[in-house]
């Protein structure tokens, strides 16, 4: 049997597996750290404390992966749309270097200027595109970006719960 920090690795080469990978995740850790613990000599109740310690930690950092990856995909959208003029529409993906989610694409089109000046910022609506030919599947989100210095940054709070869920 491959030692639980293989099998973890399989995991995060599996984009599109949310749900598994983030189940897998827990176990894994838990069940490693239990056996590490059990492996010391320890008994039943501190076995249990090091096992969930272990599988909170190994929780949380996935979520930390998580939210790398989501203010990336933010980060490329708000890059996108910055320089655009109000109609105008651009292009955006993302290619993750740890493929904790899928890479994505989509379309993104500034609908306003919010304000100009020391507080630059616009509105936008973006697509989020999926699938290919007769599969093709798009949904769409409003937020809005803001310059920082040279770049464009995310300046939405919420873009869309169904989108990022708690993991912005």
């Amino acid at each position: 049997m491959p030692p639980p920090s293989a099998a973890l690795l399989v995991l995060f080469l599996l984009p599109g597996c949310q749900a598994v990978l983030t189940e897998t995740t827990s176990a894994v850790a838990g069940i490693g750290g239990a056996s590490v613990a059990q492996g010391l000599g320890a008994n039943a109740a501190l076995t249990t404390g090091i096992g969930l310690g272990v599988q909170a930690l190994g929780r949380a950092g996935l979520q930390y992966a998580q939210r790398r990856t989501h203010g990336a995909a933010q980060d490329r959208i708000a890059a996108a749309a910055g320089p655009l003029p109000v109609g105008g529409t651009a292009p955006w993906k993302t290619d993750h270097t740890i493929p904790v989610e899928p890479n994505e694409r989509g379309q993104v089109a500034v609908s306003r200027v919010i304000s100009t000046g020391e507080l630059d910022c616009k509105e936008i609506v973006f697509s989020v595109e999926a699938g290919e030919g007769a599969k093709a599947t798009r949904a769409f989100y409003l937020a809005a970006v803001c310059r920082d210095g040279p770049a464009w940054k995310w300046a939405s709070a919420e873009p869309a719960t169904e989108r990022w869920g708690a993991l912005q």
